[in-house]
């Protein structure tokens, strides 16, 4: 394990795959669809990586195999269960993952926690939470922690930057509303400058992106907020 440097202040990145709660359901929201994989990084806010985890949550993902069928990425179950034999993705129940979370928090000294569009994670997180545990503990991060989203600092920095701008409009990445994408893919092609670089759509790879995002967004020193509810 390397050892902890008191000067670094270190930073969960974070990032869930689901499936819905019934399988006709129509509409995606983060209240109605549970959480199946569910992999993090700890990082500092040049993107260093310090400690990652990968986990498969068998409460859902073997526990309800029939709603797993229409999971949007329900493609990928052979894959992971390869993951899980190889040793690369860690199966286990959803008390054992919130578990390992708590523990790096504490190891770390973490005092915040991003995803990219953190209101969906932290939202499924919660549902999650709830169903397995009939609400005895109703929030998957602790209190004291700080819950951080990259989009928001992506609108602050990329949404103020002519480069991104034009990058969107040669692209096509412009909402019908007339807005720059902002998605994490679309960001990682304009950082990266591979446009032709597509997501994984699994936590612990889709973290590796998200933790860039962070990186970048802090290195142009600009103003913008972090917060998922910022204070008045």
């Amino acid at each position: 394990m390397e050892k902890i440097d008191k000067r670094i202040s270190y930073k969960i990145v974070l990032d869930t795959e689901t499936c819905p709660i019934d399988k006709d359901l129509k509409d995606v929201r983060p209240d109605n669809m549970w959480t199946y994989d569910c992999g993090w990084a700890v990082v500092d806010k040049r993107g260093k990586v310090y400690k990652t985890r990968s986990f498969i949550n068998a409460d859902i993902f073997i526990g309800e195999k029939d709603l797993m069928k229409s999971a949007y990425y329900a493609n990928k179950i052979p894959m992971y269960w390869e993951q899980i034999k190889s040793g690369e993705r860690v199966l286990t129940s959803f008390y054992n993952i919130r578990k390992a979370l708590l523990e790096d928090i504490e190891e770390y000294e973490v005092k915040e926690i991003f995803a990219h569009n953190m209101r969906f994670d932290l939202g499924t997180l919660n549902t999650t939470q709830r169903w397995l545990t009939k609400s005895k503990y109703r929030y998957f991060f602790p209190s004291e922690i700080s819950i951080c989203d990259t989009l928001k600092m992506a609108r602050d920095v990329l949404g103020a930057m002519p480069t991104y701008r034009r990058f969107c409009e040669e692209n096509g990445y412009i909402t019908k509303n007339g807005q720059l994408r902002m998605t994490a893919e679309i960001i990682f092609r304009f950082i990266s400058k591979e446009n032709d670089f597509v997501e994984s759509h699994t936590g612990l790879e889709d973290v590796m992106i998200e933790k860039e995002i962070l990186a970048y967004c802090y290195k142009q020193h600009k103003k913008m907020e972090k917060r998922l509810w910022a204070k008045a």
